[in-house]
Order: C-alpha cells, then structure tokens, then sequence
C-alpha cells in the first residue's frame, strides 16, 4: 500500500495506493458498479462546455492547469465558495443574512458549544468532527475518545445520533470515567455552525474526516489538520494536507489511541508553530484568491459573463 502511484500526471511523487480514493482500491463485490461509475463520469465530463471547481489556483494550480490543457480548457475555478459567497454578500449593503440563513446542513445546529468556546483559552481546543456520513464502529469511537482524553487537550466533538455502525445511539457505549474526563476537558454535541468554529480564536487544530468542504473551511480559517479520511475523495485530500500542502497530519488506516494522543499533542504543542506558518500562508491565499482582483474572483466574474454570452447566442 506504500508503492507510489506513477501513472498520475502531477501526482507522480505524491500518491501512494494507500492515498487512491475508496473505490480504486477495493473493489465491493456487493456493487459491482463502484469503480466503472466514476470512471464514465469522468469520461462524460470531456463532452462538457465548462468545467467548475470548488478550489482556487494557489492551492491546486498545476492539477488545474492539467485538466485545462488536456480534458477541457474552459474549466473555473472559483472557491473556496463559502469564503466567495461570504465576500460577495458583504459588498451588497442591502442584503441580510441571519447567522444560519445559508446554512445547507442537515441537522439542527446547537450553537450553545459556542458559548463554551468562548470561555476556553487561545487556540486550546482541537474540534472534532466527521462528517454528515461517516460512520465508524464502537471500538473505533472508544479509541478517538481514549485518546483525545488522554493527550490532555480541550475538545469539541460533533457527535450525530447515527455515527456509529449499526447502533441505536452513543450515550450507553462511553463508560462513566470517560464522561468524568469529558466534563472536564471537553464539550460533545449534535452539530455545529462548522465554519463559525473553525474561526473562533479558541481552536487550534480540526481532526476531520477530510471532506473537501471541510478541508477548505479548514484551509480558510488557517487551523491545522488532524486527517481520518473515510472514503471516496478523502484519501487523496488527506495525503496533499500533509505531504503537499503541510497544513496537517494524515492519519488514514491504523490507528488506535496513542496514535491519536501522539497526533493531537504534535498537532497543538510539538509542531504547533510550524503548522502556524503554514496555515497563516494558505489562508492568506484563500482570501486573497476571493478578493476583487483575485484569480477565483476574476475566474466567477468571467464564468458569468461567458453564460450569459451563450445564453444569448441561443436565443437569438
């Protein structure tokens, strides 16, 4: 699984199997259509006039440039979106938007974690969250538990009613002393307004499944990762966090809790300054790549423009 993957153009010194989405490297036998799906997707996506990408070129320059010359040279990249959106709505001085307006969740938001928040000190806690879909066994969420417990570091942890595999609930797998420990150091809840939490001066670090909105929330808001990918997409997000970008840690496949005490220390305490640096740069690329005159914000501008120059072509 350590053999690195050459036949990727950009990605020849990068990506090792291990780091192949979900659906390259094992094939389920109860869905035979797992790999050939996302295969004539991408094959589709070649008769497409335009190309749009949630992501901006300081970040994945070279592999934009790839699709650009040889799948489709109308291709926009034009994200981080929340961050454009965010912009955009702050230049019309008409609108109004509520905390949640434009929140597309799927689950009711808690918002009293942000009250905890703000009693914990500067970059203290590590947020804890995987996801609307990722599920995990009950041995695996005892050992994220033992070891956030056991690195001694404040915690905010997204716990959905359906994230372990097969049970009812989560309340009676966590064990008194465990809930002693989590009283004391750390907050769980249902959900949360992500990208309000990432952006509080409290947290310090984001151990996440790597979900690609996830990631660039993370990216934006300058807060290191801590990666557990689960499938699809993930693995390869994970791998440029750490090996690429240097904005984080990838922890996919084993683990246990004194790899994730060792990951959230080295993430908060050991390499911490280094992941300073390195998230302060990419999130200044972020917004400056969302800002007037920058390229995402140029790239929507001239994405509008061509829509409306084909619409018109049509109708007349």
């Amino acid at each position: 699984m350590d053999r690195l993957i050459t036949s990727v153009p950009g990605m020849e010194h990068i990506l090792r199997c291990r780091d192949l989405p979900s659906f390259c490297q094992k094939i389920d036998e109860r869905d035979p259509q797992q790999l050939p799906l996302p295969v004539r997707q991408t094959h589709h996506s070649g008769r497409a006039q335009a190309l749009i990408f949630n992501t901006f070129e300081d970040l994945e320059g070279p592999i934009i440039s790839h699709i650009r010359t040889h799948c489709n040279p109308n291709t926009y990249s034009i994200g981080p979106l929340h961050a454009h959106l965010n912009l955009r709505l702050s230049k019309e001085k008409s609108s109004t938007r509520d905390d949640d307006s434009s929140s597309t969740t799927l689950f009711e938001l808690d918002r009293n974690c942000m009250a905890w928040l703000d009693s914990q000190p500067l970059k203290s806690v590590i947020y804890v969250s995987f996801g609307s879909i990722t599920v995990m066994t009950k041995h695996d969420l005892m050992e994220f538990w033992h070891g956030l417990v056991n690195s001694n570091k404040r915690f905010l942890w997204v716990i959905r009613p359906d994230l372990v595999a097969g049970e009812g609930g989560v309340g009676d797998q966590v064990t008194a002393e465990l809930m002693a420990a989590t009283r004391e150091g750390g907050y769980m809840v249902g959900w949360v307004p992500q990208e309000e939490v990432l952006v509080h001066k409290a947290v310090g670090g984001f151990l996440t499944h790597s979900g690609w909105n996830s990631t660039l929330e993370s990216v934006v808001a300058g807060v290191p990762m801590i990666c557990w990918p689960y499938f699809g997409d993930q693995q390869i997000n994970s791998r440029y966090v750490g090996e690429v970008w240097k904005i984080g840690i990838d922890m996919k496949d084993f683990f246990d809790r004194k790899v994730v005490e060792k990951m959230v220390n080295d993430l908060m305490v050991e390499r911490r300054e280094e992941f300073e640096r390195s998230t302060a740069e990419m999130a200044r690329l972020a917004r400056e790549s969302v800002s007037v005159g920058g390229s995402s914000y140029c790239n929507f501008d001239q994405l509008v423009e061509d829509i409306i120059r084909l619409t018109s072509k049509e109708i007349s």
